[in-house]
């Protein structure tokens, strides 16, 4: 009876020793779970508050990027400003005129050339086709209607051996040789003064160094001193003359080079074709030979 009893006892103590255990592990099991799902709702709001600052940085990048690069390219144009006015009025303004007017020659140079080009192995084929049916006046009148140094050659050509009195292969062969020359110096119309702006425009500068540096020499001698802040102004208006005549230069001299390209181009064109044109001619039966 007192094993029974002892045994109750035992149980119980056990009982009631490992209930409050239990209680505190429970206990113990929500506080974790509460702070777990505290510390993911505080991740998942720093989460939520990074993504917004991320969204607000993108944001204001892709604002300030068009401001920085309006705010870089205002910055050149006021450099440039800042560097024309620095360089004196006098010699920057000729050197801008130089450059205005050598690419206005050289605009009106492109455009004259680009409007001078045809297909000219179509052309002569469509004449030589006209020719050889008999159709001179209808040649003649293609070459009128096109344009170009090889249509005014070809139409030239034409009008003697259409003609009763110059239709001999040497009066043909020496009228397309005068047209060509008259042709050819059309084409290098302007040159010679795009040439004179290109020279002109270092030699501008040059003067300006020249000047720049009598200017320091002149500040030098008022200072009685030879002290970096009173030879900078001289020596900054020479250095920006030279660089702004270099650099015109340079740019005419782009263009110069691409128009002497074009003009070979045509005058290649003008000899084929007047070799086509001879060749034309000869066998025309209304070629005196």
């Amino acid at each position: 009876m007192k094993k029974f009893f002892a045994i109750v006892a035992m149980v119980a103590v056990s009982v009631l020793g490992t209930t409050p255990v239990l209680a505190q592990e429970a206990t113990d099991s929500a506080a974790t779970e509460q702070v777990a799902e505290n510390d993911s709702a505080a991740v998942d709001s720093a989460a939520v508050d990074t993504a917004a600052v991320d969204t607000a940085a993108v944001a204001a990048a892709e604002t300030e990027a068009p401001a920085e690069a309006e705010e870089v390219s205002e910055s050149f144009h006021k450099q440039l400003k800042t560097k024309y006015i620095e360089g004196g009025a006098d010699f920057m303004s000729l050197v801008a005129i130089a450059l205005v007017l050598g690419l206005a020659l050289c605009i009106e140079r492109v455009v004259y050339l680009a409007l001078a080009q045809i297909n000219t192995r179509k052309f002569v084929g469509d004449l030589k086709a006209l020719v050889a049916a008999g159709k001179v006046e209808a040649a003649i009148q293609k070459c009128e209607a096109s344009r170009g140094p090889v249509a005014q050659v070809s139409k030239k050509a034409l009008a003697c051996l259409n003609s009763d009195d110059q239709n001999d292969i040497q009066t043909i062969e020496r009228t397309i040789n005068m047209e060509a020359e008259v042709q050819g110096s059309y084409l290098e119309e302007n040159l010679s003064w795009i040439t004179l702006f290109i020279a002109m425009a270092p030699s501008l500068g040059f003067l300006g160094t020249v000047i720049g540096m009598v200017q320091a020499f002149d500040d030098i001698q008022k200072a009685g001193d030879i002290s970096p802040t009173v030879v900078a102004g001289g020596m900054k208006v020479a250095l920006i003359t030279t660089i702004f005549g270099i650099v015109v230069a340079l740019i005419l001299q782009l263009f110069y080079n691409y128009i002497l390209s074009r003009v070979e181009n045509l005058t290649a064109n003008m000899e084929e074709a007047a070799q086509e044109l001879l060749v034309m001619c000869v066998q025309s039966p209304k070629c005196k030979k």
